[in-house]
């Protein structure tokens, strides 16, 4: 029998993979040639959620455990934690394309994944809706849908100017006092987290018309009791993955020092789902407004 091109090139590959990452040096033509069509990897909730917006899933072989929205991405194989990736587990893909947040790591292997031949894409993180227009157009132009993107970019625009001015113009935000919220991170259930200045978190909480209780400490450190009672949260806000972690509301609001506090006290807790609220993608205007409405209700 007459053995076919793809089948000597699909040999050429596994033989490679074999030998080695440092071995693994087949021509991205190759790959794609093997395929025929672009096989793609995403590392990063936010990225994965706009390849599904631009309506190609379909070229999706795998994805990192922070893709978990559409249902269909947490469903695709996993190529492990964002900044704790393995080039072995990604090459074995055999992908054209990594589409990857800037926190995935580490650098070396991002490094081995790109001597391999395969085009790496990387996007920034930043914490507003400027980096999110970023990552639409970014990943409309690296896929080809360069129509589409523009589609969602506008509507993604317009949906955020909306927000604002809902915020703006509610009583949340008008307070004499801004409310003040804590957020709590805890997903491992060991060590609690609390975000300071330049998070995620900081910066949904001011987009939301609140503001974060722990103010002049930057990134994320050890939750303490003295901190805890120190910041006199009004809101606790943390993930449902941290609930689940550490066996509820009544738990964590049972920890050292949460009594001690006005949230505490009042058992004033939000969580929400920590892709969603945490993510800056494109539903960061329909998360703002749902953050805004929990605290507001707290």
């Amino acid at each position: 029998m007459t053995r076919r091109p793809f089948d000597a090139k699909r040999r050429a590959i596994n033989r490679a993979l074999a030998t080695g990452v440092g071995a693994l040096c087949v021509p991205r033509a190759m790959l794609f040639a093997a395929t025929g069509s672009e096989r793609v990897v995403v590392v990063g909730g936010a990225l994965a959620e706009i390849v599904y917006r631009l309506g190609n899933a379909s070229r999706l072989v795998a994805t990192d455990t922070t893709c978990t929205y559409p249902p269909e991405a947490a469903r695709l194989p996993k190529v492990g934690y964002q900044r704790a990736l393995s080039a072995e587990g990604i090459l074995s893909l055999r992908p054209d394309l990594l589409v990857s947040s800037a926190e995935a790591g580490p650098p070396s292997v991002l490094e081995q994944i790109r001597g391999a031949g395969v085009r790496v894409v990387t996007f920034g993180e930043g914490h507003d809706a400027a980096s999110v227009e970023a990552k639409i157009r970014g990943v409309a132009k690296a896929f080809g849908e360069t129509e589409k993107g523009r589609a969602l970019h506008d509507a993604f625009v317009r949906d955020w100017r909306r927000t604002e001015q809902q915020v703006a113009r509610a009583p949340l935000a008008r307070r004499t006092g801004p409310l003040r919220v804590i957020f709590v991170l805890n997903q491992s259930g060991t060590q609690a987290m609390v975000s300071g200045e330049a998070t995620a978190a900081d910066a949904m909480i001011w987009f939301a018309g609140a503001a974060n209780a722990m103010q002049g400490v930057r990134g994320y450190r050890p939750l303490s009791a003295e901190a805890l009672v120190a910041s006199a949260p009004d809101v606790i806000l943390t993930t449902d993955d941290t609930l689940r972690a550490g066996h509820g509301a009544a738990t964590l609001l049972a920890s050292p020092g949460f009594a001690a506090t006005p949230a505490g006290r009042a058992k004033r807790i939000v969580s929400m789902d920590t892709l969603f609220l945490l993510g800056f993608g494109p539903r960061l205007p329909d998360a703002v407004l749902q953050l805004h409405r929990r605290l507001r209700d707290a």
